[in-house]
């Protein structure tokens, strides 16, 4: 048992998490911080990163850093890289969680298909894909100085199943063609990372179901009863996966996509 506490253990161990001061990325940073590990939170907004950071210190002696970075910008990424590299020496675990989830006022995203806009495909495919290549292959350096080191890319069941439209039936909610496609896309780049960056670092993703954030009453319903454990996700239902990713508990593990869906995609 004693080796077990051993792997699981991430003191002295510094993890980089993208998209930090979002619903998961918030998750993730205190679920990690609750094992000892030292952070480098990423995200756009200051002002987030500053209320994540404090309230994470009340709880916690985790060293914590926070960067500005948007992430449809290509420039802020390329600065965010190489900033990275100058003040930090090894990096442990990146956790590639930012995403572009769009927004029910941006034409042509909540829309149907025949009202989709093209042009909202660029940004996805840039801060949902395109970002984990760069972010990944300018760290990767980083990576390789470190003991054991985990890559976890967030990916979605979507990227994997198409939707139910029937589930979207008379609600405020439609299911993007353009998000699933990127994160279908993030599943095949975890598998080429994973067999172009090991045996030196592991590549995982993990592929979240349907997370209850007040969506109508009748689509969680139509949503939770498709499931086998009959209730949408929560994001505190992640930690069990991220933390196995993480530690050394997956140390033979790698180009994994960990379905974490409440049985979902199995029927």
């Amino acid at each position: 048992m004693n080796d077990l506490f051993k792997k699981i253990h991430l003191k002295d161990k510094i993890a980089l998490i993208t998209g930090a001061s979002g619903n998961l990325g918030k998750e993730f940073a205190k679920s990690l911080s609750h094992m000892d590990a030292d952070l480098i939170l990423v995200d756009k907004e200051k002002s987030k990163l500053l209320e994540l950071k404090e309230s994470i210190q009340e709880q916690s002696k985790s060293k914590i850093y926070m960067f500005e970075c948007d992430f449809s910008s290509k420039s802020e990424k390329d600065m965010l890289v190489s900033t990275l590299n100058s003040q930090f020496k090894s990096l442990d675990i990146l956790i590639n969680n930012a995403a572009f989830v769009g927004d029910s006022n941006l034409p042509g995203w909540n829309t149907d298909f025949k009202n989709q806009k093209i042009e909202n495909w660029d940004e996805v495919f840039e801060v949902n894909l395109f970002s984990i290549f760069q972010i990944t292959q300018g760290l990767v350096q980083m990576l390789k100085r470190a003991d054991n080191p985990s890559i976890i890319n967030i990916s979605s069941i979507y990227g994997d199943v198409g939707p139910d439209l029937d589930m979207y039936e008379d609600t405020n909610i439609n299911n993007p063609a353009a998000y699933g496609a990127s994160k279908a896309g993030l599943i095949q780049l975890t598998k080429w990372l994973a067999c172009n960056l090991g045996p030196k670092i592991r590549v995982n993703a993990i592929v979240p179901g349907g997370i209850e954030r007040n969506q109508p009453k009748i689509f969680r319903d139509r949503y939770s009863n498709k499931t086998v454990l009959k209730r949408m996700a929560t994001e505190n239902d992640m930690q069990g996966a991220l933390i196995f990713f993480a530690t050394n508990m997956s140390l033979y593990v790698t180009g994994h996509a960990l379905y974490v869906d409440g049985g979902y995609t199995i029927k």
